[in-house]
Parts: C-alpha cells; sequence; structure tokens
C-alpha cells in the first residue's frame, strides 16, 4: 500500500511544479508581450522565491506539531488562483502577484510532501524522497511543453485551462490526504552535536551553488541558446525541455545511492563532478551543448535528496522544519539570483553570464568536509 500512495505524492508534486514552471517557461512570450526588461523578469522570480522562502519554514515547523494535511490540497487552490490572477495580468504588477501566489502554493505543499514521503519511506529515506522529487522534476519538465499549448491561444485562455488543472491536482490531493493516516513523529539518527551546525552551514552553501546555477538555466537558458545559435523560441524551448528532463531523470539516483554508499559521496560527486561541463558549456556547439545540458541535468538532480536526508538525519524529529529550510533556501537563493543575474545580463549579455556562472560546481569541494554516516542514536 505505501508505494502506490509514494506515486500519488510525486504524481502531485508533478502538479505542483508544473505551475512553478509556467512563469519561466513563458518569460520569451510575456519579455515581448508586455515588453519587460531582464531585470523585470528577474523580479517576477523573487516574487515567486521570496514568497517561498519566508513561508516555507514557518510551514514545516507547524507541520511537525500540529495536524496540517489539509494544506496540501490547499497548495493547489492558491495554485489555481495564480494561474487566474497570470489570465488577468495586464503587466508587471499582476505577473509578480501571479508568480507570488504560486510560491504560496508551493509553500504550503514542500514541506509537508516531504514529511509524508519519509513516512511512506519503509525505512530507505532516501529513494523515498528521490522519488518524491521525481515528481518536482517531471513537472518542471512539463513546462516547456505546456508552453507550446499556451502559445497557439491567447493568455487568458490558457490560464483558464491551468486553473482547471490545478483544481484536478486538489481532488487527487484531497484524495491523497484522506487514504494516509497522520504522520508520527519521525525518529532518526544524529550526529557528533558539535558538527551539526558547521554541517548544516555546509550542505546550505552547496544547495546555493547548485541552485544558483540552476536559476541561470530556468531563467536564461532560452535567452543563451537563441542569441548563440539563432535559435527560434520553440527550439529553444525544446533544449530546456532536454535539460528539464535529464534534471528529472538524475533525481532518482541521489537518494538511493545515498541509502547505500553514504549522502556525502553523492553530494560530492554530483556538485563538483558537474564542473568540467559547466565549464565547457559556454563554448560548445549547439549538438554539443545539448549532450552536456544532459550531462549537467542528471548530474546535479542527484544531489538534492541527499543533502535533503543528510540534514534531516541531523535534526531527527524535526522532518517538515528541516524539509521548510531547505527547501524555503532553495526558493530564496533562486529568487535573489534570478533578480541578480538579470540585472548582470542586461550589463555583460546572456553569454557572459553563462561563463561566469559555470565556475559555481568549484563550491562542492567544500561537501568533502562533511561528515561521514552518522551513527544511530542511542
Amino acid at each position: 500500500m505505501t508505494l502506490p500512495l509514494l506515486l500519488l505524492l510525486a504524481t502531485a508534486h508533478v502538479f505542483n511544479d508544473l505551475f512553478q514552471a509556467v512563469l519561466p517557461s513563458l518569460y520569451p512570450r510575456l519579455k515581448s508581450d508586455f515588453a519587460l526588461s531582464y531585470s523585470q523578469i528577474g523580479l517576477i522570480t523573487l516574487a515567486f522565491h521570496a514568497t517561498g522562502c519566508l513561508c516555507q519554514p514557518l510551514v514545516g515547523a507547524l507541520a511537525d506539531r500540529f495536524a496540517l494535511r489539509w494544506l496540501l490540497p490547499l497548495s493547489m487552490l492558491c495554485m489555481a488562483l495564480g494561474m487566474g490572477v497570470l489570465g488577468l495580468a495586464q503587466g508587471f504588477a499582476g505577473l509578480a502577484g501571479a508568480a507570488a501566489l504560486v510560491g504560496l502554493g508551493s509553500s504550503l505543499f514542500h514541506p509537508q510532501g516531504s514529511r509524508l514521503a519519509r513516512q511512506l519511506s519503509n525505512g530507505r529515506p532516501g529513494l523515498a524522497q528521490s522519488v518524491f522529487q521525481l515528481g518536482g522534476n517531471v513537472g518542471s519538465a512539463l513546462g516547456p511543453l505546456m508552453l507550446a499549448a499556451l502559445l497557439v491561444v491567447s493568455l487568458p485562455v490558457g490560464a483558464a485551462w491551468l486553473v482547471g488543472l490545478a483544481l484536478l491536482g486538489g481532488v487527487l490531493l484531497v484524495v491523497l490526504v484522506k487514504a494516509v493516516p497522520q504522520a508520527p513523529r519521525v525518529a532518526g539518527v544524529v550526529d557528533a552535536p558539535a558538527q551539526v551546525p558547521r554541517a548544516l552551514m555546509l550542505l546550505a552553501v552547496l544547495v546555493m551553488s547548485k541552485y544558483v546555477y540552476l536559476a541561470a538555466i530556468a531563467n536564461f537558458y532560452t535567452f543563451f541558446l537563441m542569441d548563440r545559435f539563432g535559435l527560434s523560441t520553440a527550439q529553444a524551448q525544446v533544449q530546456l525541455f532536454i535539460f528539464l528532463a535529464a534534471l528529472a531523470a538524475g533525481s532518482l539516483i541521489g537518494g538511493p545511492l545515498g541509502d547505500r554508499i553514504g549522502r556525502k559521496p553523492v553530494i560530492v560527486l554530483s556538485i563538483l563532478g558537474v564542473c568540467p561541463f559547466t565549464l565547457w558549456l559556454p563554448y560548445a556547439s549547439l549538438p554539443v551543448t545539448t549532450l552536456l545540458s544532459v550531462v549537467i541535468g542528471v548530474t546535479l538532480a542527484s544531489a538534492f535528496a541527499a543533502i535533503l536526508v543528510m540534514a534531516q538525519e541531523l535534526l531527527p524529529g524535526r522532518t517538515g522544519l528541516v524539509a521548510g529550510l531547505f527547501f524555503g533556501l532553495t526558493f530564496g537563493i533562486s529568487g535573489m539570483a534570478a533578480a541578480g543575474l538579470g540585472m548582470l545580463a542586461d550589463q555583460v549579455g546572456v553569454a557572459m553570464l553563462f561563463r561566469l556562472c559555470a565556475v559555481l560546481p568549484l563550491l562542492g569541494v567544500l561537501g568533502l568536509a562533511l561528515p561521514g554516516r552518522p551513527q544511530p542514536a542511542g
């Protein structure tokens, strides 16, 4: 019974992250339709990520203490409202409001979803988190394909379809929360107390290195491809889909591999190991760029499940809080990075932006200072 429920949760994550991906996927069209600058695109992304950054730790802490399972279907109601505002937007302010509502929906979903995945893990938390992350990455990968459908209709009509899809996702989550009993307080494993703050800080820096680079891809990769290779918007979106599909495929690697060999080697190999490919990508031909994007996506995707499970092992019994903090951290980093990278792109161009961001995975060397396998408490 556990695996079907875990797959149902992953499917709900598909819905959630699909709506997260809609706005970035629409950026080329929105930039043209509303005469947006790169800086305004970054600020729209910041509105989404700032909401998620501030709300998710609070939701996670409350979820550890109270029964808040019904926040999961409520998250989809927020997504529906966000899509509705998107369809009615007349300019930058409306788009930023839609982004904030989507960020609120994600804030309600991720901490509770991560807690539920651990509850359904049957002693394999890495695998459970990877399955959960797979759903989110599949949803993100579907964003560019959703754009292809939205390009043939007006924005209000496309947004109306998305509202209906969000309500369907809400029904799915109602079924899920009725089928799963209230999650017990999670027991876990601990590391030496003096190592915990240091290890958590290292994990936070590693998350930063990964998600600043991903912010460059999510928000500006299509512009980079269009500028460097003269691709159309549709062709660039196909390339973005290839990268996001590679992220989805790679998300199943890190968690179960971490269950087998430990979280630390997975984290180091995922982040530091991708550096040669990120350094090569800004100078490669289009076919090689496509291949490199697959390698980068698969490799980077394996890190987050291992990072999250290690952090949960360092703070046993605070599964929701840890999930909220780390999902919130990814949102905050991605939002601030999107705004900052947008301003940088306005100054130096997207080609130079990708050359500069290529060095970020070098911070993966800090993973060598992480603790090894923690010992069971007791």
